[in-house]
């Protein structure tokens, strides 16, 4: 097999063989172009704090040390803001060796401030399968601003598929934007493509929105459902700039256009103090197709998921806040993001997740 991202053929004939296996069958518009959607089991459990198996240790021992009780989530039930719970999912692996998996939420999870995290046996990094593992999986759920209802076979995290190594040097980077462009405008190249956030729109005053303190209970199945008044404050802005408070969660817009075209896949770059007190995005894959068409150009910006941390922070229009990893794809993809499978968020600008009102 070709180094590189694995594509949903790929990842289809993982499924045939068993290396990606479930304790119910697998459901239709679950593989993405680059990526495997994974559904939560039927139980979770309300745990004391957030952890790692460790090195010799399983997550199911882990669980009996710290489980505070367990839920059923047969009927529903709601996770509650604040509070840290483990839900077994319904895949497992058994991935060959040269192999290895990164998960991430999904992108309307990531739009409503719920950390999820994958853990695995024997982990020792969240989010990351290591080389040739053979086990079950978890997922760490902390809803941050707003309690959620969950039930067996929701889909909050994603999870993609390594064969050797596959992400793209500068010089690989630079070669591709020249060939097809990856980002309107110039391109900041280094250790990935630099974005920075838009707070000068052009047009209205609209720059993102802050999530509200105290509000209702979101269910995870309802699309189009809610009012984003109910959970949200609009934030607007003539000057250029925020401030940030400590603690609050926000959706804001990136000031460049990206793209990833069908023969790559793209991964947002982890947290960089560097960068400022604060955090941003918490779901980070972008599958081919994304922000792509035939005729070349980038078409769809990106939204960012920003917490800020412990100080206010004077955020300005343009100012570098991340940048994205790309990867090669060991093949291109059956189905590409937004033209082969719906989507919605291709050729976005500023939007919450699914979950509200247009």
């Amino acid at each position: 097999m070709k180094t590189g991202v694995l594509s949903d053929t790929q990842i289809e004939l993982l499924m045939q063989s068993g290396a990606i296996a479930a304790s119910e069958a697998f459901q239709t518009g679950q593989v993405q172009p680059a990526s495997l959607d994974l559904r939560l089991g039927t139980r979770a459990y309300r745990v004391r704090a957030s952890f790692l198996a460790g090195r010799g240790h399983s997550v199911s021992e882990r669980l009996e040390q710290f489980t505070m009780h367990e839920i059923d989530l047969t009927d529903g039930a709601v996770l509650e803001k604040g509070c840290v719970y483990v839900v077994p999912l319904m895949e497992r692996l058994s991935l060959p060796q040269g192999m290895t998996a990164a998960a991430s939420a999904k992108s309307s999870i990531g739009r409503l401030d719920l950390l999820t995290r994958i853990i695995t046996d024997n982990g020792v990094e969240f989010d990351r399968v290591p080389d040739g593992y053979d086990g079950p999986l978890f997922v760490e759920i902390c809803p941050r601003s707003f309690s959620v209802l969950v039930k067996p076979g929701l889909m909050l995290n994603q999870i993609i598929f390594r064969q050797g190594k596959s992400f793209m040097s500068d010089e690989e980077l630079a070669a591709l934007h020249a060939k097809t462009p990856i980002v309107d405008g110039d391109a900041v190249i280094s250790d990935g493509l630099g974005f920075s956030v838009d707070l000068l729109p052009h047009k209205g005053d609209l720059v993102g929105y802050r999530a509200k303190p105290h509000t209702g209970v979101i269910d995870l199945s309802q699309l189009n459902h809610y009012d984003p008044a109910d959970f949200w404050e609009e934030v607007r802005t003539t000057e250029g700039r925020i401030i940030l408070d400590p603690g609050a969660f926000y959706i804001l817009v990136s000031r460049e256009s990206i793209a990833i075209p069908p023969d790559c896949a793209a991964e947002m770059a982890p947290y960089l103090a560097m960068v400022g007190e604060f955090r941003v995005h918490y779901a980070g894959f972008f599958d081919p197709g994304f922000g792509w068409d035939s005729a070349g150009g980038a078409g769809s910006r990106g939204v960012l998921e920003v917490r800020c941390h412990e100080a206010p922070f004077v955020l300005e229009h343009g100012q570098v806040v991340g940048r994205l990893v790309y990867e090669h794809m060991s093949q291109t993809p059956a189905a590409l993001y937004g033209q082969d499978i719906k989507s919605n968020y291709q050729g976005q600008g500023l939007k919450l997740s699914k979950h509200f009102k247009s």
